[in-house]
């Protein structure tokens, strides 16, 4: 048996596929599914089951398409009742397969129908996929579904954690959500693990009681993307097909008074020298599609300005994966902007040094800190606003409060760079920090 890890790291998640003597699973598959089929093919198996822990909030699933395209059977837990015909997975109803079994095991708390899979071979468990469930030093979180109802789901997710962790020491545990993802309770490591290494460390696995795991689960919760409450939905009542990645290459003088929302893959010193004005700098990376469906409407339409239809098509397939299916095209940088007549935006970059004199000095009018709540706790500049980026967006006339000049300041300037765009439409000329971080500004002062 073979069980190879398929990372998504902008969502934090990971895709499982396990093969045994010419048969495959594939567990949580993201809607962009043919780097999972390409893995499959190569390994010369069959697709026999594909398998949804939950109806995911981060993501548009694969496993519907895949399942018809493959005639594998899909698998959804039981209390899910999707959109599609699938096989439901009742709590320990064990599913007979050719090669190996599989034990739905109900682990309500992420989600009400949450469920985890044992896959047993000659009748021993040799591979546990937890979801959203029991993770690496952590646990799913339980308040996507609104904090209303986060109590109750937070004392499922006590019992459930437990009840994964009945199974014998050397397990070998797969959780779908790990570092980077928004639906963990607290940051998460490694992304595999062994049930013997969790009861070790895990911090779930060690409150004494359930109230005292309600109590730190639910005050240790950060805000997670705006695009999360259109997912869950989504899973359950259907979606169309995933779109082409590639996407065509476009002109500026096609675009006309098409009301479209601008994205600039380049990087954060090249956006900052000259850019359309008001296109969004999001330097391409990991978490460009996340950025995006939390700042900008789902259906919006989209063109990218990258350095390459490579990069384009790379950037969209983040789109796609969480719905946002209006990249109508991408543009090779901005030169053909300035050829035929449009004027650049442009403002000031400073390093972590220049920063720090320039606050020592007394010199710098306005500092806003974007970072997430959670870590602007740890420390953030004396006299800085804090104010992160979702909530810039809405409110950036009250931050302003009247200056013509902020400093903006994050992690590692990607996020300063995003809410930059905010700051330039409300009239204010923005200094971005890039190559640091607040943290190093401490440091230092």
């Amino acid at each position: 048996m073979e069980v190879t890890s398929i990372r998504t790291p902008g969502l934090g998640d990971s895709t499982y596929i396990l093969v045994h003597e010419g048969q495959a699973i594939l567990v949580d598959p993201q809607r962009d599914y043919d780097r999972f089929m390409d893995v499959i093919e190569e390994a010369g198996a069959e697709l026999r089951f594909v398998l949804e822990t939950h109806l995911h909030n981060d993501y548009v699933s694969g496993g519907w398409e895949i399942a018809k395209k493959t005639g594998a059977e899909i698998i959804v837990p039981a209390g899910a009742a999707p959109w599609y015909r699938s096989t439901p997975g009742f709590h320990m109803e064990e599913i007979m397969g050719e090669k190996f079994s599989i034990s739905p095991i109900h682990t309500p708390g992420h989600t009400p129908e949450h469920t985890s899979y044992a896959v047993n071979i000659d009748g021993k468990t040799e591979a546990l996929f937890s979801g959203g469930s029991l993770l690496v030093a952590s646990a799913g979180r339980p308040d996507l579904l609104g904090m209303h109802r986060a109590d109750t789901l937070a004392r499922s997710q006590y019992i459930s954690v437990h009840r994964l962790a009945e199974y014998p020491d050397e397990t070998p545990l797969y959780p779908t959500h790990g570092e980077g993802s928004f639906c963990t309770t607290s940051g998460a490591g490694i992304t595999t693990s062994t049930i013997g290494a969790e009861k070790e460390s895990n911090p779930v696995l060690l409150y004494p009681t359930v109230d005292e795991f309600v109590d730190v689960t639910l005050a240790g919760l950060g805000p997670y993307p705006a695009f999360y409450k259109h997912m869950g939905p989504a899973n359950a009542d259907g979606y169309p097909a995933a779109p082409p990645s590639a996407i065509p290459e476009l002109s500026y003088t096609r675009i006309g008074d098409r009301d479209v929302h601008l994205i600039d893959l380049r990087t954060k010193q090249e956006f900052a020298d000259g850019h359309v004005p008001g296109s969004i700098g999001m330097e391409m990376g990991d978490q460009v599609g996340v950025w995006a469906g939390w700042l900008l409407p789902l259906d919006a339409e989209i063109l990218l300005i990258a350095e390459s239809a490579e990069q384009a098509e790379l950037a969209n397939r983040q789109f796609i994966e969480i719905g946002m299916d209006g990249v109508i095209g991408w543009l090779d940088g901005v030169g053909e902007w300035v050829r035929t007549g449009g004027s650049l935006a442009s403002y000031q970059t400073v390093s972590v040094d220049e920063f720090v004199a320039a606050h020592k000095a007394g010199e710098i009018p306005l500092v806003v800190d974007v970072r997430l709540p959670e870590v602007v706790a740890e420390g953030t500049l004396s006299g800085a606003i804090t104010e992160f980026v979702p909530s810039v967006v809405k409110h950036v006339n009250e931050v302003v409060n009247g200056h013509n000049e902020v400093w903006l300041a994050c992690n590692s300037g990607n996020t300063a760079a995003i809410s930059a765009k905010w700051f330039e439409e409300a009239g204010v000329t923005p200094t971005v920090l890039i190559g640091g971080g607040v943290h190093d500004i401490l440091a230092k002062l």
